[in-house]
């Protein structure tokens, strides 16, 4: 649904390198995504407003996205977003209408100026975005697995990843963000550490597999102690 087909832009498109690690570049070309305008918005704001939870992330116009997490947190429906591909002069506003803000390492150092280098420095950037407005924070370490901070507590914790030898890792962080905003509406009783543990385990399973869309695992062929 809300689908549409212009004449005035070609189709988005992203052209990936993996190297022999599993490491990615990705050069992105946005395309029509860059149409998306707030007529748009209005028109699926029905399903906005009666969603679990709603994901933005930055392959649109920025103003776009903030005008959705808007609009869902009018409707007291839940926030997650990735700030992909990071942009360092982000709107503040941003950061306050996320209930979770989610970046990886490159993000956080666009966002931050903070290198992030291991769990110390994703913790200062933690710290960081705290102090802009987020309430909570999670900082995608790859390998390492995340680091989670929040208001209510302030004192970073690390999730780690079950070790995996990685194939190809493009579109690890949209795997894991996925997986979040699944268990954010089907298991809200969860605590956020469990959450991020099962998406870890979800992301980890996709860079065993070449591709991106692809690489996504389906639920039946996941552990069932994920669900």
């Amino acid at each position: 649904a809300f689908v549409g087909q212009t004449t005035d832009a070609a189709t988005g498109t992203a052209s990936i390198i993996v190297n022999s690690e599993g490491q990615n570049v990705i050069v992105i070309v946005p395309g029509a995504n860059l149409l998306l305008n707030v007529e748009d918005l209005n028109r699926a704001s029905d399903v906005i407003r009666k969603a679990k939870v709603v994901v933005c992330q930055l392959e649109i116009t920025p103003a776009v996205s903030l005008e959705a997490l808007k609009m869902a947190r009018a409707s007291g429906v839940k926030t997650l977003f990735n700030p992909a591909p990071a942009l360092a002069d982000l709107d503040p506003q941003f950061y306050t209408h996320s209930d979770i803000f989610c970046c990886n390492e490159t993000e956080a150092e666009i966002l931050t100026g903070i290198p992030v280098g291991n769990l110390e420095d994703a913790g200062k950037v933690g710290h960081m975005l705290l102090g802009r407005g987020c309430k909570l924070v999670i900082v995608t370490l790859g390998a390492e697995g995340c680091m989670m901070i929040s208001v209510e507590e302030p004192i970073p914790k690390h999730v780690p990843a079950g070790k995996v030898r990685a194939v190809d890792t493009t579109g690890a962080g949209d795997s894991f963000v996925g997986a979040l905003a699944f268990y954010l509406a089907y298991y809200p009783k969860l605590s956020m550490e469990e959450m991020i543990r099962k998406s870890n385990c979800v992301a980890s399973v996709s860079v065993q597999t070449s591709g991106t869309q692809s690489s996504y695992p389906y639920r039946k062929d996941l552990p069932q102690d994920l669900f």
